[in-house]
């Protein structure tokens, strides 16, 4: 690969560039002209202008066409905006999580996908004596989980496949090494709309979960019901697999009005309207 002045690979110190261009608009300098943008970052102007260019088609910045000036684009808004929902989910969550917690009486869980494995947020434990409980912070592998498998469902497929590249080692026997049968198990979970895992991390221990989706239909978060097998049996999953559904589904109705909210700050019109007029439900 070619190296630039610096050394670096051309196409790593073209994304540098673009981020200096970005991170040159702050709460005093909202709008900036090409030339004020060029002698900031120290590039010549034909350079600004095609990375300016880039920037633009895909939204990052927008530019004025009365008077030139550049600001930064939705894009950013809406990137801002997921990350402000990852923080917010367990406020979104955690209501919903008590009342399936005394509901159900087992362990409820609500965990984000990092790579190729899951991270729990936030653990409220079974008032069982005999209960099973992931620690806030603990990393599981997602294949093999009902919580990551609530995730890979839902992925674009290709997000899928880098994912499970790193091979479905064998964790119990039940475990789904094959990656046919992990296909297909994973195009049951996007039918019912919730994910099945009985025994296939840890021998005797059943989860079934169901994904937390942004307007989009993407998986954001995932909220678990876990138990030991003997008092979480198939037929009993799937009953808890439907009241779970129904649970994610409302936090991802409020995670997508909120998000509504922070798109249309002026007004929140649409946020505030009719069900049947609202936009951005899941």
């Amino acid at each position: 690969m070619l190296g630039g002045e610096s050394g670096l690979p051309l196409t790593v110190r073209a994304v540098d560039r673009a981020l200096d261009i970005l991170l040159c608009f702050n709460s005093e300098e909202t709008a900036l002209s090409m030339t004020q943008i060029a002698e900031r970052v120290g590039i010549h102007k034909s350079t600004v202008h095609r990375l300016l260019a880039t920037l633009e088609a895909r939204r990052f910045l927008q530019r004025d066409p009365a008077n030139g000036v550049y600001r930064l684009g939705f894009q950013i808004v809406e990137l801002a905006s997921l990350v402000l929902m990852h923080m917010d989910l367990p406020h979104f969550a955690g209501p919903y999580m008590q009342r399936l917690a005394v509901e159900c009486e087992e362990t409820v869980d609500l965990a984000i996908l990092d790579d190729d494995h899951v991270i729990y947020l936030q653990v409220i434990e079974s008032p069982q004596r005999l209960k099973i409980a992931a620690a806030v912070g603990q990393r599981l592998p997602a294949f093999c989980t009902a919580t990551g498998k609530a995730f890979l469902a839902f992925l674009p497929l290709d997000q899928v496949e880098r994912i499970l590249a790193g091979g479905q080692p064998r964790h119990t026997q039940t475990t789904l090494t094959n990656p046919a049968d992990l296909q297909r198990d994973l195009a049951a979970t996007r039918e019912r709309g919730f994910a099945i895992s009985e025994q296939e991390f840890e021998s005797d221990i059943n989860a079934v979960a169901a994904p937390i989706r942004d307007p989009n239909g993407y998986p954001i978060g995932a909220v678990a019901i876990v138990g030991p097998s003997f008092r979480m049996p198939h037929e009993r999953i799937l009953a808890l697999g439907h009241q779970l559904l129904d649970a994610t589904q409302a936090i991802s109705h409020e995670v997508g009005l909120a998000a509504l909210t922070r798109l249309t700050p002026a007004g929140s019109a649409a946020a505030s309207g009719p069900p049947s007029e609202r936009k951005g439900n899941p």
